[in-house]
């Protein structure tokens, strides 16, 4: 990545400001939480048998906790300190909902918590290649973020994704033997495009992989997130989630009441209706006989 300034037409190099300590990452993370991952902050320095977290989240869309860790070196092992803090968590549960429940205006219930969707992120300036290959599986709850930070104010932030052909960690025969690990497969749960289309008809398939298409068009840069309940399509926040059915799709658009400008009233307001996806807006789709029209409609979500 290259970074530049325009000075009236003129480019210049925009050179890195390297954190001198990860405490400087931290409070930069943690008092943009919200804005930059849209978790809700619930700790600092939480800290649970002798074990010291740097920040405790919560996903408010997964109904699950989210430890954070700051590196500003590349020396040490996202394998074991995430799985190790994945186990920790599912050991003391209750002490992560008592904290949760001291520092915030609303009271969480246990079984408010869905703890299969636990994970960890690690943030630091940068990762070897190493550590990315090691965290690449697709049922592993850990995520690399990587922040830089350059002159003039200028911040980058780079959530590193899994690849599209990232193997199942259960593969791997070493995990067999490491009850840290086996653990936390089997109680962590990842979902996949395979999990979302398993036990659909070819029809359902099919025009799912439609609608995919089309809002994969409206933009380069849309991250495809496999939630419990549906598949998120987002930017920085999600703009229209996809609940795949037997005979039908089922979509939300990202859109407070009275903000959607539709006029054929395709959409179904579900702002006072319980529902899964974000927004206020529910589209109930069999056919793409008004796919071009749909589109219009999720657009005006993309932020």
């Amino acid at each position: 990545m290259f970074l530049y300034q325009d000075n009236s037409g003129k480019l210049t190099d925009l050179n890195e400001k390297p954190f001198a300590l990860e405490k400087e990452i931290q409070t930069l993370f943690e008092q943009n939480l919200t804005n930059l991952t849209n978790l809700k902050f619930i700790k600092s320095e939480f800290t649970i048998k002798s074990n010291r977290i740097d920040t405790l989240a919560f996903d408010n869309e997964t109904k699950a906790f989210v430890i954070i860790e700051y590196k500003r070196d590349k020396n040490f092992s996202v394998i074991d300190q995430g799985v190790s803090y994945l186990n920790l968590m599912l050991e003391y549960k209750s002490d992560f909902i008592v904290e949760y429940n001291e520092t915030q205006n609303s009271i969480l219930k246990r079984n408010e918590v869905d703890w299969s969707q636990s994970r960890v992120m690690f943030v630091s300036p940068s990762f070897t290649q190493f550590q990315k290959q090691s965290s690449n599986f697709k049922d592993l709850a850990i995520e690399l973020w990587e922040i830089k930070r350059f002159e003039n104010d200028v911040v980058v932030l780079n959530p590193i994704k899994k690849s599209n052909s990232a193997p199942s960690i259960k593969q791997i025969k070493a995990v067999e033997s490491d009850s840290n690990i086996a653990k936390v497969t089997k109680e962590i749960v990842t979902y996949d495009e395979d999990y979302h289309l398993a036990d659909k008809s070819d029809d359902i398939q099919e025009l799912y992989e439609a609608f995919k298409t089309a809002i994969l068009n409206l933009s380069d840069d849309i991250i495809v997130d496999y939630r419990k309940l549906y598949i998120a399509f987002k930017k920085k926040y999600n703009f229209v989630d996809i609940h795949i059915q037997k005979k039908s799709l089922k979509m939300w658009i990202n859109l407070k009441a009275g903000e959607l400008d539709d006029s054929k009233n395709l959409a179904k307001d579900v702002s006072n209706i319980g529902h899964w996806g974000n927004g206020d807006y529910e589209i109930f789709v069999q056919d793409t006989r008004d796919l071009e029209y749909i589109m219009s409609l999720i657009k005006q979500a993309i932020k």
